[in-house]
């Protein structure tokens, strides 16, 4: 795996930057002397972003901007090469959600998810591309999660969102290979994440939403962005849950169905009402909830596995072996091929000894 020389002094653009991962992001290159572009809707808590990341021994520059408005997104970018000459690294990581079943969810509601979820991955990567492609250079980093792969219920406009970014992700890829380009594009599937989006987003449930164990800080995801930076590879898995996620559903998607079903719903609520006065963020932000880590920091682990480079690789060829040994155990069971060994577990059974308990990831 090469490794790609990058100094202190390097520029960087962040989405989603007045909170969560994206705040935890800032930090961590500040600590390297970056300079650092905060995209994020609120004025306010991005200044309070750009102290702490100047406190830090970075430079910020504070963007103003919704990632749903294409212009503002290119505004930005040019604001950028303004102030800082040049864009070394672009991350994409502005998300909102909404907790319901579909039929409790209004067409707006779909539609400003997507806007913010999926679109504004595309303008942040279009936006970035403008500059690093006439100087052949860059690196775009696409914030993703497990839900990429496998969709999971009272969250399906943001998983459509995580899956479509995905398969963009992919088409681009294919692009600037055609074109001999020496840009780097990884896309990087997060598990659950300690960050204030459960306090903040839309809900249509009775209780008030929380992530699926097992969590993790949003430092953890933070460091291991830095490290994509350092190390470039096409997709980075980080978490043992969204390893069990990602395989589990390549190789029994059926199951899973099931699974999710019965376990989901009660995995995403903690036993705290919601109030009348709950505010959300789905539609403009919230000015006091600006934080970096959620309310779930007595749960959450400072480490996680990180699964990319060769690994990766290797990963696929697991899954076909998983696939091979499911297919001849349910094969063989049904042709009597051990009627005369140990009984067979059942493949709910198998399915959840593989599994475990499995953590449906977000952020």
């Amino acid at each position: 795996m090469s490794v790609v020389p990058i100094h202190s002094g390097g520029v960087v653009v962040i989405t989603g930057a007045s909170a969560g991962v994206g705040r935890a992001t800032a930090h961590r290159f500040a600590r390297d002397g970056w300079r650092i572009g905060l995209i994020a809707r609120d004025a306010e808590a991005l200044e309070e972003t750009r102290r702490e990341v100047e406190q830090l021994g970075g430079t910020g520059l504070v963007l103003p901007a919704d990632v749903a408005d294409a212009e503002a997104m290119f505004a930005a970018a040019d604001r950028v090469i303004r102030d800082f000459g040049t864009i070394d690294v672009w991350i994409n990581d502005a998300m909102v959600t909404v907790f319901s079943p579909v039929w409790k969810m209004s067409a707006e509601e779909f539609r400003r998810v997507t806007e913010v979820t999926y679109l504004g991955f595309v303008h942040g990567t279009m936006a970035a591309l403008r500059h690093m492609r006439p100087a052949d250079r860059g690196h775009i980093i696409q914030i993703g999660s497990a839900l990429a792969y496998r969709g999971i219920p009272l969250q399906s406009a943001y998983c459509g969102a995580k899956h479509a970014i995905r398969g963009f992700t992919d088409s681009l890829r294919t692009e600037l290979i055609h074109d001999r380009s020496r840009i780097h594009l990884t896309m990087m599937e997060l598990p659950a994440v300690n960050t204030p989006q459960f306090d903040w987003a839309r809900t249509h449930m009775p209780r008030q939403p929380r992530p699926v164990a097992p969590v993790v800080q949003p430092e953890v995801i933070a460091n291991a962005v830095y490290q994509a930076v350092r190390r470039p590879c096409r997709e980075s898995w980080i978490g043992l849950s969204t390893l069990k996620v990602i395989l589990g559903n390549a190789v029994l998607p059926a199951w899973l169905d099931h699974y999710l079903a019965k376990a989901a719903f009660a995995a995403q609520e903690t036993a705290e009402p919601v109030g009348e006065e709950r505010a959300d963020n789905l539609m403009s932000s919230v000015r006091s909830l600006h934080r970096t880590r959620g309310r779930f920091g007595a749960e959450a682990d400072d480490h996680a596995l990180v699964v990319d480079g060769p690994m990766a690789r290797i990963v696929p060829l697991a899954v076909g072996a998983l696939a091979a040994f499911a297919a001849g155990l349910l094969v063989g069971t049904r042709t009597g091929a051990f009627a005369h060994t140990r009984p067979v577990r059942s493949r709910a059974d198998r399915a959840r000894k593989f599994l475990g308990t499995i953590g449906a990831a977000r952020r």
